[in-house]
C-alpha cells in the first residue's frame, strides 16, 4: 500500500478513464454527488504553471466575499511556497488565526466557533508542489495539533487525512505531474484547467489591446506568428507574448520572435536594457547572472520562493526593480506580531528562462555535463519535471548565442557556449529517438524548434520510427505545432495514435490533414465532432481524408459515452450524403464502419444493460464485424433482456465468428431466445456461455439448435447450472454434427462420473 509506483499506476489509471473536456461552472466545484455531509471533502485542481490556478483561488474567495458559496462562513486562502519556509511550525489555531488573519479580538471563542462547525469552514491550499519535498509526508505527530504546534506537512496530512478538522473542505491546486498519488484515495473530486480554446486566446489578446492605437494589428500580429499563438493557450505565456507585441508594436517592428526563447530573451532585455546608462549595463549583467543562479538554486529544490537572504543587496534591488521577484510578508514569531519578509519569482517561466540562462553561463557547468538537464532518457528516469520548460530554453539559447539580444545581457567570452551547443550537436546525433517514450519525444522535439536549425529538425524527422504512438499523452496546442512543423519534414508515412490525448479539435485537424500521416486513432467522439465540423464548412476534400485515415477497429466501449459516440458514428454515415470525389460519385462509405471487426463491451453491472441495449441497436451497421465480446471480467449483467435484444438482430451480423456471452446472468429463457437464432449466425465458429444461469431447459433448445450451425468449431457452457440429464442432450446432439471440435461443459452440478462417461463417447467434450 505504501509502494509509490503503485500509487503512480493508479493515478493513471484513474485519471484516463472517462476524462473528456467539459465546462464547469464555478458553483459546481464544490458539488460532490453523493458526499457525505460529515465528511471531509478533499478536491484537488490541477493544471500546468500559468494555466490560472491561483486566478481561480483568487476568484473564488471574490465569488465568497460577494455572497457565492453561501455554505461557507469561513474560507482561509493560504500559499504553500510561504508556508513551507524552512524552520515555521503552527498549530491549527496558529495556520488560521495568526498566519492568515489575526483577529482584533475573539480568537479564541472564533476558534472553538471553527471546530465546532467544520462543514462551515473552507482551506484552501493554493500550489500544493511548493511543499519542499512533498511527496513524503509524515504522519501528525502532535497529540493535539489544533492547538500543538507541528511542521505544515504534518498538519495538512492530518487534514487531508481528515484526522483534523474533520468535515471541513479541502480545495488543493497543483501541477498535474506532482506527487499526490498517496492522497489519491482521500481525494472526492478532481478538476484539470486545460487552457484557452483558440477562440478564448483571440478573445484575451483582444482584451489586452483593446483602446490601444495597434489594437487591430496587435491580433494579427500574433495569429501569423502560429508557434507563439499555440503557446497561447497558456494563460500566463499569453500575457508575456502580448507584452512583447506591445513592445514590438511600439518600436514600430512589424515581426515577432519565431521561438519561446527568444520572446523571453526579448523580454529580459527590454526589462533590463531600456533605458539603462553604460555605467549600469555591467551590473546588470553581473546582476542578472547571479539572479539566474538563485533561479536554478530554487528549482533544484522545487522552489520559487526564499527568505530575503539575497546575495547582495544590489542584486536584490535588482530582481524587485525590474520584477523579477515579488515581496511577501509573514509572522516572525506567530505570538509576536512581528513580520518577516520573504521573495518569490513573479513568474514560473522566468524562473525556467533564468535557470536555463544559469546553464548556458556558469563557467563550472562544463559541455560534457550539460546533457544531463535536457531530459531525454530512454528509460523512466526521474526529469527535471518541476522546471520542465528548462531544456527548452537551454537548447534554444544554445543557439541564439550570437543573437544581439543575448549578447546584451552578458560579457561572458562565448568560446565555452560554443562548446556547449557542439555538446548538444553530438549528443542528439547519438540519441535513439525510437526508443524515447512518448514524454521525452516531445520534449525533444520542442527543444530541437526551439533551436531552429534545419540540420537538427531533418535530424529528427529522419530518425522518427513511422508508429508514432501518443496513448494517454496529453497534446497541448504546442505539441501539435512542433509535431505538424516536424512530421511535415520527413518523406515517411505515419500512424499516429492519439487516443486519451484531450488533443483539441484545432490540433487534430492539423495532424490528420498532413499528406504523409497516413492514418490515425484518436477518441470517436472528437474525431466525429471533427467531422461534423468539415461537413459544414464544406470542405469535402479533407473530410473525405479523415474519413479514410481514421482506424476505429477493436472498438473497446468502457462507458455510455462510447456506446453514444459510436452511435454517432453511424448516424454521421447517414448524414454524409456526398462527398465529391475525382470520379464524381454520390455516395460514401466511412472505412471506420465498413472495417469495423471487434467490438469489446465492458460498461459493468451498472450500466450494462442499458448500454448494451443501445449497442444492439447500431450493431447492423457494421457488416464485416467477427468478433463481439462480452468482457467476462466486467460483469456486464445483461441478463435475459439482453440476450433476447441482441438474438432479434442475428440476422443482420453475417461475418459474426466469435460470440462472447460470459458472466452475464443469462437463464433458460435468455437461452432459449438465442437458441432460436443462433441458426442465423451464418459465419459463427466460437459461441461462449461461461459463467450464467443456465440450467437444463437451456441445454436442451441449445442441442436442438447444434446440427443447424454449420459453422460453429467451439462452444463453452462450463460453470453454469446444467445437470447430466442436460448433459447427456447435449452429448446426443454433438453426435450429430462432426463439424463441432470441442464442447466445454464442466459444470459443478453435473457429477464428475457422468461428465467422464460422457467424454469417454465424445472425446470432444472437454472436462
Amino acid at each position: 500500500k505504501n509502494n509509490v509506483k503503485a500509487m503512480e499506476k493508479e493515478l493513471v489509471t484513474c485519471s484516463l478513464q472517462g476524462r473528456e473536456k467539459a465546462v464547469l461552472e464555478r458553483h459546481q466545484i464544490f458539488q460532490i454527488p453523493g458526499g457525505k455531509a460529515l465528511e471531509t471533502k478533499v478536491i484537488v485542481v490541477l493544471g500546468k504553471a500559468g494555466m490560472g490556478k491561483s486566478i481561480l483561488v483568487q476568484k473564488i474567495c471574490q465569488d465568497w466575499s460577494n455572497g457565492a458559496f453561501p455554505q461557507f462562513e469561513f474560507v482561509f486562502w493560504f500559499d504553500c511556497k510561504q508556508l513551507s519556509l524552512p524552520g515555521k511550525r503552527y498549530s491549527l489555531k496558529d495556520l488560521l488565526l495568526e498566519f492568515f488573519v489575526k483577529p482584533q479580538e475573539g480568537s479564541k471563542e472564533i476558534f472553538e466557533y471553527i471546530l465546532q462547525n467544520p462543514a462551515k469552514v473552507l482551506l484552501v491550499f493554493d500550489g500544493f508542489e511548493g511543499l519542499h519535498d512533498h511527496e513524503h509526508f509524515p504522519r501528525c505527530s502532535a497529540s493535539q495539533p489544533e492547538e500543538d504546534p507541528c511542521s505544515i506537512k504534518e498538519l495538512l496530512s492530518g487534514l487531508i487525512q481528515k484526522k483534523i478538522l474533520s468535515g471541513c473542505t479541502l480545495l488543493l491546486t497543483t501541477r498535474p505531474k506532482e506527487r499526490v498519488y498517496q492522497y489519491l484515495s482521500k481525494v472526492d473530486k478532481i478538476i484539470e484547467i486545460v487552457g484557452f480554446s483558440p477562440q478564448q486566446r483571440e478573445l484575451y489578446i483582444t482584451k489586452y489591446f483593446e483602446g490601444l492605437p495597434y489594437c487591430g494589428d496587435s491580433l494579427k500580429l500574433i495569429k501569423e506568428c502560429e508557434y507563439l499563438f499555440s503557446h497561447c493557450y497558456c494563460p500566463a505565456i499569453c500575457r508575456f507574448v502580448c507584452f512583447l507585441c506591445e513592445t514590438v508594436l511600439e518600436m514600430g517592428d512589424k515581426s515577432l520572435p519565431s521561438t519561446l526563447t527568444a520572446v523571453f530573451l526579448k523580454f529580459v532585455q527590454h526589462k533590463v536594457i531600456a533605458m539603462q546608462t553604460a555605467v549600469t549595463a555591467v551590473q546588470n549583467q553581473e546582476s542578472l547572472a547571479m539572479l539566474a543562479h538563485i533561479a536554478w538554486y530554487l528549482g533544484e529544490k522545487h522552489q520559487s520562493a526564499m527568505n530575503s537572504d539575497f546575495p547582495s543587496k544590489e542584486v536584490k534591488e535588482f530582481a524587485l526593480k525590474y520584477g523579477f521577484f515579488l515581496p511577501f510578508a509573514f509572522p516572525r514569531h506567530l505570538d509576536s506580531g512581528e513580520e518577516e519578509f520573504g521573495s518569490t519569482f513573479s513568474d514560473f517561466v522566468i524562473q525556467n528562462f533564468l535557470s536555463a540562462l544559469h546553464l548556458m553561463l556558469a563557467e563550472e557547468i562544463k559541455d560534457k555535463s550539460l546533457t544531463k538537464y535536457l531530459s531525454f532518457p530512454s528509460k523512466k528516469k526521474k526529469p527535471y519535471n518541476w522546471l520542465d520548460l528548462v531544456p527548452r530554453f537551454l537548447a534554444g539559447l544554445l543557439f541564439l548565442q550570437d543573437d544581439p539580444s543575448f549578447c546584451s545581457l552578458s560579457n561572458k567570452d562565448g568560446k565555452q557556449s560554443a562548446k556547449k551547443q557542439k555538446a548538444l550537436l553530438k549528443y542528439i546525433r547519438r540519441l535513439k529517438i525510437n526508443e524515447l517514450c512518448p514524454e521525452r519525444l516531445l520534449q525533444l522535439l520542442h527543444c530541437i524548434y526551439e533551436t531552429q536549425s534545419n540540420y537538427l529538425l531533418e535530424h529528427v524527422a529522419l530518425k522518427l520510427k513511422s508508429d508514432l504512438s501518443f496513448l494517454g499523452v496529453v497534446l497541448t496546442p504546442p505539441d501539435v505545432h512542433v509535431l505538424c512543423s516536424i512530421l511535415k519534414m520527413s518523406r515517411k508515412e505515419f500512424f499516429l495514435d492519439l487516443r486519451s490525448s484531450i488533443i483539441d479539435m484545432q490540433g487534430l485537424k492539423d495532424l490528420v490533414g498532413l499528406k504523409n500521416v497516413a492514418s490515425f486513432r484518436a477518441s470517436l467522439g472528437d474525431t466525429v465532432r471533427l467531422w461534423k465540423s468539415l461537413e459544414q464548412k464544406k470542405d469535402y476534400q479533407l473530410l473525405r481524408a479523415a474519413t479514410e485515415k481514421f482506424l476505429l477497429d477493436p472498438f473497446k466501449a468502457r462507458t455510455m459515452k462510447d456506446i453514444g459516440d459510436l452511435k454517432e458514428l453511424v448516424e454521421m454515415q447517414k448524414m454524409i450524403k456526398c462527398v465529391q470525389d475525382a470520379s464524381g460519385c454520390s455516395s460514401y462509405e466511412i472505412p471506420a464502419i465498413r472495417n469495423l471487426r471487434k467490438v469489446e463491451f465492458a460498461l459493468g453491472p451498472v450500466c450494462g444493460l442499458q448500454g448494451f441495449l443501445k449497442l444492439v441497436e447500431i450493431l447492423p451497421a457494421f457488416p464485416s464485424l467477427q468478433h463481439l465480446d462480452l468482457d467476462a471480467l466486467s460483469e456486464n449483467d445483461i441478463g435475459d433482456e439482453g440476450a433476447k435484444s441482441l438474438s432479434e438482430v442475428f440476422p443482420t451480423l453475417t461475418s459474426l465468428e466469435t460470440l462472447n456471452l460470459s458472466q452475464n446472468k443469462i437463464t433458460d429463457v435468455g437461452a432459449e431466445k438465442l437458441a432460436t437464432a443462433l441458426p442465423s449466425l451464418s459465419s459463427l465458429k466460437t459461441l461462449s456461455l461461461y459463467n450464467n444461469s443456465i440450467c437444463d431447459s437451456g441445454a436442451e433448445n441449445l442441442a436442438k439448435v447444434l446440427p443447424e450451425m454449420a459453422s460453429l468449431r467451439v462452444l463453452d457452457v462450463q460453470y453454469n447450472k446444467i445437470t447430466g440429464a442436460g448433459a447427456q442432450q447435449l452429448t446426443d446432439s454433438l453426435q450429430k454434427c462432426p463439424h463441432i471440435k470441442n464442447l466445454v461443459m464442466w459444470n459443478p452440478t453435473i457429477p464428475y462420473g457422468v461428465l467422464e462417461h460422457l467424454q469417454q463417447l465424445d472425446s470432444r467434450i472437454s472436462l
